[in-house]
């Protein structure tokens, strides 16, 4: 629910700027607004979460994202768009580090990966459902309206739900406090690092890929506009990308457990510049069709990124440790849309896109860094990290 309300942005956009009349820059700046608040509240929700624990802060979260929703739908102006998806935002910014932390600490060793590449695949069904149903009724000519309000409904009834799941089993409950504070811990353990070199390296690929994708997804449907397609086959353009990167997450999770984490990263973001290259040179109905294979590698990084925090920090610093990866993660979101936003205005959408494709392949030196950080862990023949 929460990754579809993130993506479903990227169908309304467009909508919302022809409605009100927006600019490019101004597309960007409601965008930033939503990261920016999920940025913000990451972290501190990873750290909270040691003392309340996940399950609270997860259901309240959703909550707050409904409502922001349902103030969506009686938004008037630009303003009251920019702040009610402000407030969707700082609901969404529970989701991932909690729900990330409570799987980890399920798979502590083997099968990391896998299960996060699942927890990433069910996103990713969210994506295409949510972003899908309300791309097929505004092509049906529905407002876009009726949809966002009926989005802010679901999800309020989804917190419901999710605390009553939650409690059955006993998952994300409040942590023995004892556990969590270590006798004459120093101020790097407070941290929970224990590769600091690795951890920078992988956060440092995090933002990068964060704003290849934010930045594509934000302008692909209005690239399919000017490449001359129907508005209600460009906003379709988002949801196709998310059907690719169903299989793209799902399928780097298990690769990244068998093959090794670098290497899976190298592939997906090589592939990621060159199928964007290759969306800007086709024509509109070529290009349509080559999006799901773009999602595949644009999105399937994210699985092989998340799967290799927990081999980086303490167990019992793994929810803060997410936050952190997750808030530098979203402050590339925040970045992204205004810079990228700012230079469609100058240079045309295709030409940004060529620019985001020339950036994403600033990851393989990263790549090399977090590599060479992880050797011990491949003298050890731990083929997870290499």
């Amino acid at each position: 629910m929460h990754d579809g309300l993130t993506d479903v942005l990227y169908v309304l956009l467009p909508l919302v700027a022809q409605a009100f009349g927006l600019n490019y820059a101004q597309v960007g700046l409601i965008r930033t607004a939503n990261r920016a608040a999920m940025s913000a509240l990451q972290l501190p929700a990873g750290m909270l979460a040691e003392r309340c624990g996940e399950r609270i802060l997860l259901v309240a979260g959703t909550a707050c994202a409904g409502i922001g929703f349902l103030a969506l739908g009686y938004s008037s102006g630009f303003i009251a768009i920019l702040l009610s998806l402000f407030l969707a935002g700082c609901g969404g910014a529970f989701q991932h580090p909690l729900s990330s932390a409570m799987i980890s600490h399920v798979y502590p060793q083997a099968g990391r990966r896998t299960a996060l590449g699942v927890y990433n695949f069910a996103g990713d069904v969210g994506k295409v459902g949510v972003a899908g149903l309300i791309g097929v009724m505004i092509a049906a000519g529905y407002s876009w309206q009726t949809p966002v309000l009926t989005l802010g409904w679901v999800t309020l009834i989804c917190a419901a739900v999710v605390w009553v799941l939650l409690a059955s089993v006993g998952a994300g409950s409040r942590p023995n406090r004892a556990h969590v504070h270590v006798e004459g811990a120093t101020q790097s353990s407070a941290w929970g690092l224990h590769n600091r070199q690795g951890f920078v390296a992988l956060c440092s690929i995090e933002v990068i890929d964060g704003m290849t994708r934010t930045g594509f997804l934000t302008f692909v449907a209005f690239l399919m506009l000017a490449k001359g397609m129907p508005e209600g086959w460009a906003v379709l353009s988002v949801p196709l990308v998310a059907a690719g990167g169903m299989a793209g997450k799902l399928a780097c999770g298990i690769l990244a457990e068998r093959y090794g984490t670098v290497r899976t990263i190298v592939v997906t973001e090589v592939a990621s510049a060159a199928g964007i290259l290759l969306v800007v040179a086709l024509p509109g109905a070529y290009a349509f069709f080559v999006l799901p294979l773009v999602g595949i590698a644009l999105n399937g990084t994210s699985s092989a990124l998340y799967g290799t925090v927990g081999d980086l920090v303490e167990p019992e610093r793994v929810s803060r440790a997410f936050g952190l990866f997750y808030t530098l993660g979203s402050a590339s979101g925040v970045v992204a849309p205004v810079a990228y936003g700012l230079l469609a205005d100058q240079i045309g959408v295709a030409a940004t896109m060529v620019a985001a494709a020339a950036i994403v392949m600033l990851t393989l030196p990263l790549c090399m860094w977090l590599s060479t950080s992880l050797g011990r862990a491949r003298n050890t023949s731990d083929r997870r990290y290499v």
